[in-house]
């Protein structure tokens, strides 16, 4: 009876992991399958096939011919390194402030985050793009960043992570005469380096994928991020689904990398506690 209770219990993790496969990865395999089909393929077919009956790449091609993919690539690194070290910087400096110093209404200012993060991103657009619009920064990759550069979250997730750090540590520190800088620089933010390399791989991510707030400030395709730019492989009268799936997946190429390079960075960073309150 045990034995078939397990065996049962097991059919069921397995049932429940495949379908979260499928709702997880299932659209990222149409994708790739999609980008692979050639001229000979039927994309509208019913019921849909996933392995293409002329594997081509000539839509990968296409798609780097019809755009130019590397430029905008550029102008994404360059608002995907200062929304990071934006983050990661601002985010820690915050952090320290309300985790570790004293001072008026520092709990007023928490607060004040933690209700930013309740905040829909829709519902502050307005606000941000009139911000942007008074400041002259419309159609600059620097109106892309600015909204983005000190996330809300970040700054709770820093502060839980500072004052988890020991007080007696810092107290001793005093001691020894160190003064603010110090303490912060070497006594509070060896111990909280797991937190900020989490809060610096989600920016990237986040930042890297960012499409609503670039299409609202952006109008000259010269200044266009990557996910902004591949909106130009899908025309007005014509669409040719191939080619926005490759270009779709030329976009993750990055990404991937970045994730394989740094998740286990990531992991190490949850496991550490930088994300207990």
């Amino acid at each position: 009876m045990r034995k078939g209770r397990f065996t049962f219990g097991k059919v069921i993790q397995y049932v429940v992991l495949v379908l979260v496969f499928i709702l997880l990865a299932g659209p990222l395999v149409w994708e790739l399958a999609l980008s692979l089909k050639g001229p000979g393929d039927n994309v509208y077919a019913m019921p849909p096939y996933l392995i293409p009956k002329t594997p081509t790449l000539d839509n990968y091609i296409s798609a780097l011919k019809r755009v130019p993919m590397l430029h905008y690539f550029g102008n994404t690194m360059i608002v995907v390194v200062m929304s990071v070290l934006g983050n990661v910087i601002g985010s820690t400096m915050a952090g320290y402030a309300f985790g570790c110093l004293r001072f008026r209404f520092r709990e007023v200012g928490y607060a004040l985050f933690v209700l930013a993060i309740l905040a829909p991103m829709e519902g502050t657009l307005i606000s941000n793009f009139m911000t942007i619009k008074n400041l002259g920064l419309i159609n600059t990759l620097f109106a892309v960043i600015l909204p983005g550069i000190i996330g809300p979250l970040n700054v709770v997730l820093m502060t839980n992570a500072f004052k988890s750090v020991p007080y007696e540590l810092v107290e001793s520190s005093k001691v020894d005469g160190a003064n603010l800088w110090q303490r912060f620089i070497h006594i509070c933010v060896p111990q909280v380096k797991g937190t900020m390399t989490v809060i610096g791989i989600l920016s990237f991510v986040g930042s890297y994928n960012d499409f609503l707030w670039p299409l609202i400030v952006l109008n000259d395709d010269s200044k266009y991020t990557l996910t902004l730019g591949l909106s130009r492989l899908q025309g007005t009268f014509y669409t040719d689904p191939r080619l926005v799936a490759a270009g779709a997946c030329i976009s993750l190429i990055p990404i991937v990398i970045f994730f394989a390079l740094f998740q286990k960075f990531l992991f190490q960073g949850l496991q550490e506690g930088g994300l207990k309150g």
